[in-house]
């Protein structure tokens, strides 16, 4: 029996136009993103030009409004659109996934002006954005934040326009952040009020604002290519034109964006799930052991028909989401589900892609090893699956009692 290449994936796609723009995706991510994957994650370099690129083939805005230079597609296919790009290197789909999130809070809660003046930009100029929620001190207890924004001259409330304006100081300092450090602006969620949900703001924050500056990239076991970075806030100051929303709307802000990023961490994992299970069927069908490709001994057989049902459980739960947030109905739940099942059924297939290699798969001559170390990181970023198991449990039963 002859090994198998991969074979993409057969996908339900809603249009001729969507169908069209998966083939592109794909083909970027054969030609430019997979040959040099392994070699870059070992040297953990990030690809910028890469980003360049994707944002001049109009793949980091797919999502957004095409009247500030979006794609206007639906979010079942822009996460398709981000299984594909993580199947050929996580740095990268993961990377497209922060960049959307970062900019979900403009597009959706800014002015008008505020749209108009930053989002082409941020959309299809080349600019790569990061997301400022998490801090050393407040992780999975994200309402405890404690970087502060306090204003300088203009108003001191939201409750009319005429009393806003001036400048907002911004101190504190960012942990866990995607991007930081090489970020070209920041959405930050930071305290103006009172301690709890309801006293934090979301600011715009320049990558080149004075007073701004970032650690060094944490050293990570995966997703080495990835930066992942404090980064301080030693009086950052903007203007309140850069303010997102209303004061003390950014904590609802936070949640509205994270429910669609978690959407994105789980097509993430199943791309990288993907990449896992041809990982390695290629290699159990083409490994001879006793006379006979060991893909033809049932326990490995078996191992395969499991790992792909669990993609394929995982890819229908994460589209079912994405149609709900399309329909513009609630999703927080469903999309709960989804990060929590594709990242485990994510580390659950790397394990045995890594175990049917046996010995090769213990070494980096073959990526199932890479696969597996990078899926971790992602049962623990966007709310960890214990946070989604909470989030779930809440829809079902209500709140906790205290």
């Amino acid at each position: 029996m002859p090994d198998r290449a991969p074979q993409p994936v057969d996908r339900q796609l809603p249009t001729d136009e969507a169908r069209d723009l998966i083939s592109l995706v794909r083909e970027i991510a054969q030609r430019e993103i997979a040959p040099h994957a392994a070699e870059e994650e070992d040297a953990g370099r990030f690809p910028r030009e890469l980003f360049t690129l994707l944002s001049e083939s109009g793949l980091l805005g797919l999502p957004y409004d095409s009247e500030y230079g979006g794609g206007d597609q639906p979010y079942e296919v822009y996460l398709q659109a981000l299984e594909e790009l993580a199947a050929a290197r996580l740095t990268v789909g993961l990377g497209v996934s922060v960049h959307s999130l970062a900019c979900h809070a403009l597009a959706r809660y800014g002015t008008k002006e505020q749209q108009v003046e930053h989002l082409p930009a941020m959309l299809g100029g080349g600019l790569l954005g990061a997301y400022g929620l998490s801090e050393p001190s407040s992780g999975s207890d994200a309402a405890s934040l404690r970087t502060k924004a306090v204003r300088e001259g203009g108003g001191t409330s939201r409750s009319s326009e005429a009393e806003s304006g001036g400048d907002w100081v911004i101190t504190g300092t960012k942990a866990w952040t995607t991007h930081g450090g090489i970020a070209d602006f920041y959405t930050v969620m930071a305290r103006t009020g009172a301690e709890g949900a309801r006293g934090i703001t979301a600011f715009l924050v320049p990558g080149d604002a004075e007073g701004l500056s970032a650690a060094a990239p944490e050293k990570k076991m995966g997703m080495k290519g990835s930066p992942t970075a404090q980064v301080h806030f030693d009086g950052v100051r903007i203007s309140d034109a850069r303010r997102i929303g209303d004061e003390g709307q950014g904590f609802a802000i936070a949640l509205s964006a994270l429910d669609s990023g978690r959407l994105g961490i789980a097509a993430c994992a199943i791309g990288l799930a993907q990449a896992a299970l041809d990982e390695a069927v290629q290699y159990a069908t083409g490994r001879q052991q006793f006379g006979r490709p060991i893909a033809d001994f049932q326990g490995l057989r078996f191992m395969l028909a499991d790992m792909a049902t669990q993609i394929e459980a995982g890819r229908a739960l994460y589209l079912a989401a994405a149609r709900l947030r399309d329909a513009d109905r609630p999703f927080s739940k469903q999309a709960a589900m989804a990060k929590l099942h594709c990242t485990d059924t994510a580390m659950k297939v790397t394990t045995d892609a890594v175990q049917i290699l046996g010995g090769y798969g213990y070494t980096a001559d073959f990526p199932a090893e890479r696969y597996m170390r990078e899926a971790k990181v992602l049962q623990i970023v966007e709310g960890t699956n214990q946070i989604q198991r909470i989030v779930i449990a809440r829809h079902l039963a209500g709140p906790e009692s205290r």
